[in-house]
């Protein structure tokens, strides 16, 4: 049955969605241990009841990250049902978050993230700098929904922020952890800070965590999925009468065996001969069984990650409202040596791979209450500028000659003798600019009337050339017509209105109603691939008469519609947050690889609804029940010719139609010192697709996460017992096509099998 757009409004209406908000500062103690205490938040730039929010956010603070084990954003599912997240061969630079279905589709290296990522204010250019261990994270809010008039970087499908915990004046704090788990897994970290006079102060934290791989290298003592990250965070915040300043700098420094380990999940007919390649050299095949968890690699697939910058966050109680300025730094750089592209023992080809991104950005906002108007004012402006460099080389091994001539047909001449093949070289420049505004209307102590605008400007361009070493018309990849593609420079320029219109009712204590629109806005771009122009036969300099391809993509648009209502209830003891939402996404941005190349392209249209859930009860003053779900029966593409039959009208890949999440919480004295602790949590996906192109699902499951511990009553001291996926779910992630196979073969990316360890908290 096909359902419209005013169905799913009705439904929302009816069964009323869920939310939660955006900036949250701490929940605040109840005077009632057996009640909820208050979530504030700064969703709309100013400290807010949750409950009293026509946003939908999830918030926790630092103490709830902990609790729930969510590390970095691999693990923001374990928050929120409505979130996805899945890494690929280059998390780094390709990581994807969903909210509702929504994300960017595929792997493409050069857009825009769907949801963006915004750490102390400054946006981060690639979600994969997410990944990175949270450090000395004191709130993190989840907004699903297009966002723009209050923050500084358009989304269009939602946006994941951070704060760091500021020093604190006057006083002397200091933390510590120690965690040691399986796969020699631990993590030591740690904090302080030093006051300096009555009006400011230094804070610094640190982290160290390693863990070895779970995939095994059956020819080395190789694992894969492994990492090894250090981490430090300096701060200094100084108030002087009207005008508050905190600097902020960081460096991130991640080494990881992430980016060619994934496992064998079906062979196709060509995958003997690589077979018999593997074990003319002595070497073993991996189990063709993904569950065993073996791969194999004639590289070793490491990646190093630096991740660096700098930040001044200043406020300025400027007349009668507040100016905010924040400024950032940043520099990102992924060093990817000797990947294994053919994900085999076999030496067919490898390659190098640096990425490299220097980003500055200035945000300034001016809040401010109009009291003829009743309104809360927010106007600011955004100016970001990023600087890109890609450089990639190429290497054919010793066993791609006797592949391909197995692999190609009889008298199909090639040459594809080892050594270097070939290098890419791409330059990007990629500017942003614009104002926006948002205006609350009080109308009465039970209606607000909120209204907001943005306008955007947008600039990328992308460079591309490369050196082939070989003028062999008989060469490889000359032969298969694949490479090498035109170069190009393009540039996409973009302009864009955007906003948003909610209405909020309030007609009882304890009920809050909302509904909005909001137009999101992402902006084109130019594909960063050496395919983005075509292929040879596009290529001038290697067909005469080539044309080549236009390597730009058109920005994406969404409109997306939600209403709902927030509820506390029971006396207080329960909190229930539910909302239903429409999004109609026009150009939305895909691309995916096709074992050889990456398409990129836009999708004409595309759809997703749903309606979600979000829900606390406080059973009594030692135990908490949480339940939150997500119900997504429709995201998929529209149908269109363009897309061809692998994409146009089905549904969205990582987008289950059932996903929910819910968790016992314990927290009761055992003595006049000591506390027992506990949290079993179970995590529920529908089946779901995992791969651009559909052509492969994972059916669906559950995972289980518990812990137990002790503590001081004064908080000051924890020890506790965790275990992550208790009963060791086998479960692939991500499948791709296996590169240089037929399309029968597949490879797969999986989820980390069971992690038990043991945590040491303290304070002082």
């Amino acid at each position: 049955m096909r359902m419209t757009k005013t169905y799913y409004l009705l439904m929302a209406g009816i069964a009323l969605m869920p939310m939660s908000l955006q900036a949250q500062e701490a929940p605040q103690e109840s005077a009632d241990p057996a009640k909820l205490g208050d979530i504030i938040v700064t969703a709309q730039r100013r400290s807010e009841n949750l409950q009293n929010v026509p946003v939908s956010v999830t918030a926790v603070n630092g103490e709830q990250l902990a609790e729930a084990r969510v590390l970095n954003a691999e693990n923001l599912g374990n928050l929120s049902p409505s979130v996805t997240v899945r890494t690929t061969s280059n998390p780094s630079t390709s990581t994807n978050i969903q909210i509702r279905g929504i994300g960017t589709a595929g792997t493409g290296r050069s857009f825009e993230g769907a949801v963006g990522v915004f750490i102390d204010g400054v946006y981060r250019t690639r979600a994969g700098q997410a990944l990175q261990t949270f450090l000395d994270i004191d709130n993190l809010q989840i907004l699903r929904g297009p966002q723009g008039t209050l923050f500084g970087k358009n989304t269009s499908a939602g946006a994941l922020l951070m704060t760091s915990k500021a020093p604190a004046l006057n006083a002397f704090e200091a933390s510590g952890e120690a965690t040691y788990g399986n796969y020699n897994y631990y993590v030591i970290r740690g904090a302080v800070t030093l006051p300096v006079g009555d009006d400011a102060a230094f804070r610094v934290a640190a982290v160290s965590t390693k863990r070895d791989g779970f995939i095994e290298d059956v020819n080395s003592d190789r694992t894969y999925q492994g990492f090894n990250t250090q981490a430090i965070k300096a701060q200094f915040l100084a108030e002087r009468g009207d005008v508050t300043v905190r600097l902020i700098a960081d460096y991130a420094h991640d080494r990881t065996s992430c980016c060619f380990g994934a496992v064998l999940v079906q062979g196709g007919p060509t995958r003997a001969f690589t077979d018999q390649l593997i074990l003319s050299k002595g070497l073993r095949v991996p189990s063709k069984n993904p569950d065993d968890y073996e791969g194999s690699s004639s590289k070793p697939s490491g990646q190093l990650t630096e991740d660096y910058g700098a930040a001044a966050l200043v406020d300025w109680e400027l007349g009668p409202g507040t100016l905010h300025s924040v400024t950032g730094l940043r520099k990102y750089i992924v060093d990817s040596t000797e990947q294994d592209a053919d994900y085999s023992a076999a030496d067919i080809l490898s390659f190098y791979q640096k990425f490299d991104s220097q980003f500055f950005s200035q945000e300034l906002t001016y809040n401010v209450k109009v009291e003829p108007l009743n309104a809360d004012v927010v106007v600011g402006g955004f100016f970001s500028d990023e600087k890109i460099i890609v450089t990639r080389g190429n290497d054919l091994g010793v066993d791609a000659q006797a592949f391909w001539e197995n692999r190609l047909p009889a008298g199909f001449a090639v040459n594809a003798r080892p050594g270097h093949n070939s290098d890419e070289f791409y330059e990007g420049r990629n500017r942003s600019i614009a104002l926006f505004t948002h205006w609350d209307f009080a109308l009465g102590d039970k209606f607000n009337v909120i209204v907001g605008a943005r306008y955007s400007w947008e600039r990328k361009r992308l460079n591309f050339r490369y050196t082939y070493y070989s003028p062999d018309p008989l060469e490889l990849f000359r032969r298969l017509g694949s490479y090498p593609g035109p170069a190009y420079d393009a540039t996409q320029r973009d302009k864009a209105l955007s906003g948003t219109l909610a209405v909020q009712f309030r007609p009882v204590d304890g009920v809050m109603t909302y509904a909005s629109y909001n137009r999101g806005f992402k902006a084109g771009g130019v594909a960063l691939d050496q395919n983005a122009a075509g292929a040879r036969a596009n290529n001038p300099a290697e067909t005469p008469g080539g044309v080549p391809l236009d390597p730009r993509y058109r920005p994406e648009k969404i409109d997306a519609y939600e209403v709902g209502m927030k509820l506390q209830w029971l006396d207080g003891r329960a909190r229930t947050n539910i909302a239903g939402f429409y999004n109609s996404i026009t150009d939305l941005q895909v691309a995916q690889f096709l074992g050889l190349a990456f398409q990129t392209l836009n999708a004409p249209k595309a759809k997703t609804a749903g309606i979600e859930l979000e829900n606390q009860l406080q059973i009594s003053s030692a135990v908490r029940f949480d339940l939150s779900a997500s119900w997504l029966p429709t995201a998929k593409f529209g149908e269109a010719a363009e897309l061809g039959p692998i994409l146009s009208g089905r549904r969205f890949a990582v987008a289950p139609k059932w996903t929910f999440n819910t968790g016992l919480n314990l927290d009761t004295p055992v003595s006049n010192a000591l506390a027992l602790t506990g949290r079993v949590q179970v995590q529920y996906t529908g089946r779901v697709y995992t791969a651009t192109s559909n052509n492969f699902e994972e059916g669906a499951m559950a995972l289980v996460n518990a812990n137990i511990g002790l503590k001081t009553l004064d908080d000051r001291a924890q020890i506790e017992l965790w275990a992550q996926n208790l009963f060791d779910k086998r479960y692939i992630t991500n499948h791709l096509l296996t590169p240089f196979q037929v399309a029968t073969d597949v490879s797969g990316y999986v989820g980390a099998p069971r992690t038990i360890g043991i945590t040491l908290r303290g304070k002082f």
